[in-house]
């Protein structure tokens, strides 16, 4: 399991995945002055995500900004098996999720901005529903909230000082 605090950002590859880019305009006395808005998720595959929002005149420049501002925004998420622990829900402004594991073979079934999460932080399989609104921003910080409150079996053995079979058994 990768420790994100002894992790430095610059030595991991971490892959990009853009999930919105969005044309912006701002109505002046001069007239309407465009921009970009760019939501990017980064993950090295191995159970590290994050995700970015950037801005900036250009295209380009608003994915790049993204990008960074990915890199400060960095959760671990316990993948197992190719799949998420336990079912979880996650909900930010009007959005809420749904997932829940699911066995190999059947693939990441899930929406656009969710699929993009999924496939970052390297989960094979799971079952995901989006409800509310379909804000691509707003589902990505949803499905952020879910991962970063899912606990492997590991971690809640060590919480309630238990073996880890007793976790299993009840």
């Amino acid at each position: 399991m990768v420790d994100i605090k002894k992790m430095k950002v610059s030595e991991v590859a971490f892959t990009e995945k853009l999930v919105s880019v969005q044309r912006v305009t701002k109505v002046t006395k001069g007239g309407r002055t465009f921009s970009f808005s760019a939501v990017v998720v980064i993950g090295n595959g191995e159970g590290v995500v994050g995700y970015g929002l950037g801005k900036a005149k250009e295209a380009i420049v608003a994915i790049q900004k993204g990008a960074e501002d990915a890199k400060k925004h960095l959760i671990q998420v316990p993948v197992l098996k190719g799949t998420i622990p336990h079912m979880q829900e996650g909900h930010y402004s009007g959005s809420l999720v749904f997932m829940k594991p699911a066995s190999p073979g059947t693939g990441v079934i899930a929406g656009g901005a969710m699929r993009a999460v999924f496939e970052s932080v390297g989960i094979k399989n799971v079952l995901a529903k989006s409800k509310g609104s379909s804000n691509p921003h707003s589902v990505v910080k949803a499905t952020f909230d879910a991962l970063s409150r899912m606990k492997d079996p590991y971690m809640v053995a060590r919480l309630r000082g238990v073996d880890l079979n007793k976790v299993f058994n009840g």
